[in-house]
């Protein structure tokens, strides 16, 4: 079966689905809507046909997929119109601006009977894959506190982000990304949310927050995303009852440590440390 994709918003990441769209078989890229004429020529001399009206593209496109890659705040209005048309969408996360809007995306699909997606690609990144598998293959035992994070020390946050009227900040971006993938990994009902947001560098918007979730069984998560860090922490770092996973960075380096040890005991003498005296924390 094929398909053909229409675009609205051709900025940087509809140019990457753009380019990646030859990859699926029997989908092709025609047609892309923009209210930048700058970005209009720019897919023009990629090979689409371009409109500069949303009513234009919608009644005379050549599509039945629509892809919504705006700027968060004009989602609910642009995936609506698309799913009245008859369109089925993929829409660009975060979804919408708050939950009653997504409401309002859903029951649009329930009532024209197309499909309605968001797209969630980090589900496919590699330092993801690896830890969910090695949780999945009891590589670890029991896992029983998971940390994902990502650092910056840039201190910026691209173009629109910055702004609040946009939907912007980190937790809109990075978080909606991080958030997902520790509910994709673990199928529980959380019972407990913390949260903190911080506002450190870009006025409007958060650039640093940390959440930890509780799960039904017991696992915390916490997720913490900042663009002002000057010393990265691991990406991931999980502790289960039989052995950690770390992963440094984007390369996906790291690995699994096992203890041999099937009783636990105490260290005989206090050891003296650089930093003080400790038993219970004596390095093995």
């Amino acid at each position: 079966m094929s398909h053909r994709l229409g675009i609205i918003g051709y900025g940087g990441m509809a140019t990457w689905h753009h380019k990646n769209s030859g990859r699926v078989e029997g989908l092709t890229c025609t047609a892309a809507y923009d209210i930048s004429p700058e970005r209009l020529k720019v897919a023009r001399e990629s090979g689409l046909d371009t409109y500069s009206t949303l009513d234009s593209f919608l009644e005379n496109g050549d599509f039945d997929i629509v892809l919504v890659a705006t700027p968060n705040n004009f989602h609910k209005e642009l995936a609506v119109a698309a799913m009245n048309s008859g369109r089925h969408v993929v829409c660009e996360k975060p979804v919408a601006m708050s939950s009653a809007e997504l409401q309002e995306m859903m029951d649009a699909a329930e009532k024209n009977r197309v499909i309605f997606t968001v797209h969630q690609n980090r589900r496919w990144d590699k330092d993801f894959l690896i830890v969910k598998k090695a949780i999945e293959d009891g590589l670890i035992g029991k896992p029983y506190t998971i940390e994902s994070r990502v650092h910056g020390a840039r201190g910026v946050i691209h173009g629109w982000r910055a702004y609040k009227v946009a939907g912007g900040g980190m937790i809109l971006d990075w978080g909606v990304h991080l958030l997902d993938q520790i509910m994709f990994m673990i199928r529980e009902r959380v019972v407990n949310v913390f949260a903190r947001l911080h506002s450190i560098k870009t006025p409007e918007v958060d650039d640093y927050f940390k959440v930890i979730l509780t799960f039904e069984s017991g696992i915390n998560a916490q997720v913490e995303v900042g663009t002002f860090c000057l010393k990265s922490l691991p990406r991931w770092y999980v502790n289960g009852d039989q052995g950690s996973i770390y992963i440094n960075g984007w390369n996906a380096d790291g690995g699994i440590i096992r203890t041999r040890d099937s009783v636990m005991e105490w260290q005989e003498e206090i050891v003296q440390t650089a930093a003080g005296p400790t038993r219970t924390m004596a390095p093995r």
